[in-house]
């Protein structure tokens, strides 16, 4: 009976000494638990810092850069100013000098100032010139186009203003028959409508240029692209004098080959551009030309 007691007693006792023991564990691994929590929120602040460290750093660099910056730029301009200061004081001594010119180098720049003037007057003179040249072609260029708008492809034609000339592109097609130098009713038409801007400008030269592209050609009629060039450049001088009443005096036929080329001559779109006729309205150098560009009639 006692022995039976004396075992209960005993169960009993480590029984309660193994539920102490699992309560301490148990508060012990929270309390770990919370440690290991807390080192990883200090981990965090310390990869802040060191960050905010990192960038500081590196903003400190850059004020260092730009201070130096800053400190060639200022050398830069006191280096300047003491050039300005060296100028100021050559001009100041130049100014001196001048107060003790005597009368005769006064007469000399007097004189010398008359004549730039008269030269600036001339200069004005040949930009008014130029300008009245400018003008009179641009409104050239826009006659021609309002006369030639109607009825054309614009790959046909192309009216250009360049300096002191106005210059008419027309394709092969439109004036000639295929590969002769014969024109066709279409360029007639064409024609005429220029031949009257023409004639309404007596003042006007005219040039016609012929030009071809670079495969070879030889007839009975025609030796090369040189004759071919000339004949086509001639078909159009010919009908402007005869059908359209242009003064021969007034008009140049010349022919320009395979050479001067818009384009390749590779690929078939380039020879059809080369194959043209250009028609150039220039200011005829008569007496009125070389009036403008005497300085005694320059404006007052």
């Amino acid at each position: 009976m006692n022995r039976t007691y004396l075992s209960l007693m005993l169960l009993a006792f480590l029984f309660l000494a193994s539920c102490v023991s699992k309560k301490k564990f148990t508060a012990v691994q929270a309390e770990l638990t919370s440690c290991n929590e807390q080192l990883g929120k200090c981990g965090e602040s310390l990869n802040d810092y060191m960050n905010r460290l990192q960038a500081a750093e590196e903003e400190r660099a850059t004020l260092r850069t730009d201070l130096s910056n800053r400190t060639e730029q200022i050398t830069d301009l006191r280096t300047q100013l003491e050039d300005c200061k060296q100028q100021r004081d050559k001009q100041l001594t130049q100014v001196g000098d001048l107060t003790v010119m005597s009368k005769g180098a006064q007469d000399n720049m007097k004189a010398t100032l008359d004549q730039l003037r008269q030269k600036d007057q001339y200069i004005h003179l040949l930009q008014a010139a130029k300008s009245k040249a400018d003008s009179l072609n641009l409104a050239l260029a826009v006659n021609l186009k309002s006369q030639l708008k109607s009825g054309l492809d614009d790959k046909d034609i192309e009216i250009q203003v360049d300096k002191t000339v106005v210059m008419i592109n027309l394709s092969d097609k439109m004036l000639y028959q295929s590969g002769s130098y014969n024109l066709s009713t279409r360029a007639n038409e064409v024609l005429g409508k220029i031949a009257t801007i023409i004639n309404s400008r007596p003042d006007l030269e005219v040039m016609v240029e012929g030009y071809t592209d670079n495969v070879p050609i030889s007839t009975e009629c025609i030796k090369d692209n040189w004759d071919l060039s000339v004949k086509r450049a001639t078909s159009v001088v010919r009908a402007l004098q005869t059908k359209h009443g242009i003064n021969p005096n007034r008009m140049i036929a010349a022919g320009r080959g395979e050479y001067n080329t818009l384009a390749p001559n590779t690929t078939a779109e380039g020879r059809s551009t080369n194959r043209r006729t250009r028609i150039i309205i220039l200011p005829k150098l008569g007496d009125q030309f070389y009036d403008l560009l005497d300085p005694t009639k320059a404006p007052k």
